[in-house]
């Protein structure tokens, strides 16, 4: 067999060994969490004193015991139409489900946060996410 039909040969079984895997990388119980999407926007944007108290609260929010896994996030250098840049600061949150999130919100760390930094945002928008049942 010449080298360029070894070389396609092997590329191929590479490639079809990648589709065959997919199915394993489906979805598994573990990954099925509840998301808590949460962007502030800053009311003074260009403070990087209030960004930097935001974040340092954020931080101390990931405290609350049902968190699973969070980021805290800041607009992408991505620019298309269908994206919101506007906001200042992003926190996502994971949990293991709808129950955890709602006990989240009521949990005396989260309370102390809104109650000490609400003055700095302006507005606050909330997405939370659910696996599609299959």
């Amino acid at each position: 067999m010449s080298r360029s039909k070894l070389g396609w040969l092997v590329a191929g079984v590479v490639l079809s060994s990648l589709f065959v895997a997919a199915p394993a990388r489906a979805q598994t119980p573990r990954e099925a969490r509840f998301v808590h999407h949460v962007f502030f926007w800053l009311k003074n944007p260009d403070s990087a004193a209030d960004r930097a108290k935001l974040i340092a609260a954020l931080e101390k929010l990931a405290a609350v015991q049902t968190i699973r896994r969070y980021q805290i996030g800041q607009p992408a250098p991505t620019r298309r139409d269908v994206i919101d840049s506007s906001y200042s600061v992003s926190w996502t949150l994971f949990f293991d489900n709808k129950a955890e999130q709602d006990a989240y919100q009521v949990d005396p760390i989260h309370l102390k946060f809104v109650e000490d930094n609400a003055a700095l945002w302006e507005r606050v928008m909330v997405y939370d996410t659910e696996p599609v049942a299959r």
